[in-house]
């Protein structure tokens, strides 16, 4: 029976960092923990080398000392007391609670210096996916009422919002026609395709799309902005992609805790 289970540095030097005695691993593996256990090695042994010349990433006192007071508001510890007792119930000396403390702070640090330079590049190679349109939609398995429907919305005898209710055969006919706003790069690239190529307000002849035949009118297209919010969602979609990447990397057994299939060739 394996008695410790090896956790591989997910740096260069792609070494065992870790062995965990087998009692520990049996606790783990009962409580199904073994998979957060390997998340969280990678994160922080990434931690451990990302900082200005290859240091560990930290917090400067003033960021420490107000996570530790919020630390100690979400634990309703008041008192050095209570503190102290609170870390010798976990087992846990200054250093690893400051740790503990500051993860979350540690963890958006690190994916400022890893991907923070390089968001306003990856946004303008990107952008059009973040662009975001609303739209009006009417289908129908019919090409007949298709091409009927449109002459009666271009010669003005019914509204488009009449008819996507009364014929439109998707959940779109719940909302008058209207779809979104959703964002370009979430949409079929070639349906995304039609609605770039739409002048705002026009209806589109019918056209065929799968099995249906759909009547598009853009009504607005909304330009996607670098603000904070974008920022903050870039750099988090940078770092889950890194985290795939890592979680690629581990070995046949602790892919096979964090439920990674293997891929066929």
């Amino acid at each position: 029976m394996t008695t410790a289970l090896q956790i591989n540095d997910v740096c260069e030097k792609r070494s065992c960092i870790s062995v965990l005695p087998k009692e520990i691993i049996s606790f783990l593996a009962s409580y199904n923990l073994i998979p957060q256990f390997l998340s969280q090695n990678i994160i922080e042994s990434a931690m451990s080398t990302t900082g200005y010349a290859n240091a560990p990433i930290t917090c400067t006192e003033a960021e420490t000392s107000h996570a530790l007071e919020q630390f100690y508001q979400h634990w309703d510890l008041t008192t050095e007391q209570e503190i102290q007792d609170w870390c010798l119930r976990y087992s846990l000396t200054q250093e690893q609670l400051e740790l503990f403390a500051t993860r979350k702070l540690r963890v958006e640090k690190f994916k400022q210096i890893t991907w923070g330079h390089q968001l306003e590049s990856y946004f303008l190679k990107n952008k059009r996916n973040f662009d975001r349109v609303i739209y009006s939609l009417i289908r129908t398995e019919s090409r007949g009422t298709a091409n009927e429907l449109f002459f009666r919305i271009t010669e003005g005898e019914n509204s488009f919002a009449e008819l996507a209710r009364e014929y439109s055969q998707g959940t779109e006919a719940d909302t008058n026609g209207i779809i979104g706003p959703v964002e370009l790069g979430t949409i079929n690239p070639n349906f995304a395709k039609l609605l770039c190529t739409s002048q705002v307000g026009i209806v589109k002849p019918p056209v065929p799309f799968g099995e249906s035949w759909i009547i598009v009118r853009v009504e607005k297209f909304i330009t996607a902005q670098l603000d904070n919010f974008m920022r903050q969602r870039l750099l988090q979609e940078n770092f889950e992609t890194w985290f795939q990447q890592q979680l690629n990397q581990l070995s046949p057994e602790e892919k096979t805790w964090m439920g990674i299939i293997p891929t066929q060739n």
